[in-house]
């Protein structure tokens, strides 16, 4: 185990805020064998930003760019949480640099840039993961678990959809969110996330087809100032065009069964719903983002007149709960910020050397991201050739 890690965070965002918490609260989860933290670095172009979460999470100082993190030997470990289109040139230049890194999905905004990441990840001698957060959460996992181990059995059907509203105030400034080309926006944001919670169910996608994107607010207002996240702050009289996708659909092939990807930013009343439903033969399992400390199952057993969805509350007998809350017991609650904690630990547990089979499953490789974009560009096909099939 090495002697200490320094920790660095590259975008102060609002997602890169989770990952600077989550790697405070990483060593107090579970029992306490990591080495030594120190929290170094958060980076932004935007120093006053960089210098407040700096400040607010304990870091040591705040820093302009990702260069200088690069070359600090006193860090060991970068999240790298910016606009997807800047991932390549910083994930390549902290590898080379001998820096462990956990990049947020996507992997990048290309897929030759994705594959270039993998390429560079395979060759370095650093770690390289994806921050597939969901797979994190307990009721998601705990679904997983009831399809594995066979109280659910074989998938035939699953059903699933985010829906956020971040962009359905037209008066949303105009951000990197809204550039890019087709399957951009919305898909990439979070279909990301939907794509490879619907494979850690189901198995990977065979095929896609009925692909849809809509774009639905087709400009944005120039923002005065830097825009952080999805604040809405004051904005010009000068408005741009909307690049990419309000809204996308399509239909999944399973090795084991079909269904439904739906994702939207602009879906009133929904600030962050991802939910799902997934039918197999023996029964079937729902989860809402909502309430996340708990899963409705449905197992087909006894007398059909009384028999139906039951609630399933959350505690420490399922995934990570146990040792993974301070209060872990049944009914306590936790949310989305939880996983990140349990994200980061599980990196830091690799980066330590620990032995897998006695600490939390790894996180995503780059040739996963890889494939979680190959996913997202088979439906983006599907959706411009008039919803054809496309065969991944």
């Amino acid at each position: 185990m090495t002697d200490s890690i320094g920790i660095a965070v590259i975008g102060a965002g609002m997602a890169g805020q989770a990952h600077t918490a989550a790697y405070r609260v990483a060593p107090t989860l579970y029992d306490p064998v990591l080495p030594p933290l120190r929290y170094v670095a958060v980076g932004d172009v935007n120093e006053t930003l960089g210098g407040h979460v700096a400040r607010r999470y304990g870091y040591e100082k705040a820093v302009g760019s990702w260069e200088a993190i690069a070359a600090d030997p006193e860090i060991d470990v970068v999240s790298v949480v910016i606009a997807n289109r800047f991932h390549r040139r910083a994930v390549e230049g902290l590898l080379e640099a001998g820096k462990h890194v956990l990049c947020e999905k996507p992997l990048s905004d290309t897929l030759e840039d994705a594959r270039a990441m993998a390429a560079a990840a395979e060759q370095a001698e650093s770690i390289a993961r994806i921050g597939f957060t969901f797979r994190r959460t307990p009721g998601i996992a705990a679904i997983r678990d009831l399809i594995q181990g066979g109280t659910l059995g074989k998938v035939l059907h699953f059903s699933g959809r985010y829906w956020t509203d971040y962009g359905v105030n037209p008066k949303a400034p105009m951000s990197w969110r809204y550039q890019g080309g087709p399957g951009s926006g919305a898909l990439a944001d979070v279909g990301s996330h939907l794509a490879y919670v619907a494979e850690f169910l189901c198995g990977d996608i065979a095929s896609v087809s009925g692909g849809r994107l809509a774009t639905t607010i087709t400009e944005r207002p120039l923002p005065v100032g830097a825009v952080t996240g999805h604040d809405i702050g004051e904005v010009s009289d000068v408005h741009e065009p909307v690049e990419n996708d309000d809204y996308a659909a399509c239909s999944a092939e399973f090795a084991s069964g079909a269904g439904s990807l739906e994702v939207s930013r602009v879906a009133a009343g929904h600030p962050n719903t991802l939910t799902f439903e997934v039918f197999c033969e023996k029964g079937a399992a729902r989860f809402t983002q909502l309430r996340p400390a708990e899963i409705e199952l449905f197992l087909r057993e006894g007398p059909e007149a009384t028999n139906g969805y039951r609630t399933v509350n959350l505690g420490p007998g399922h995934p990570y709960l146990g040792g993974g809350l301070a209060m872990d017991a049944p009914g306590v609650g936790f949310g989305q910020n939880d996983a990140f904690g349990y994200q980061a630990r599980a990196f830091l547990e690799e980066v330590a050397g620990l032995d897998e089979s006695v600490s939390l499953p790894r996180n995503a490789s780059f040739d996963d991201g890889v494939h979680n974009m190959e996913v997202l560009a088979a439906a983006v096909e599907s959706a411009t050739n008039n919803g054809k099939k496309v065969v991944l």
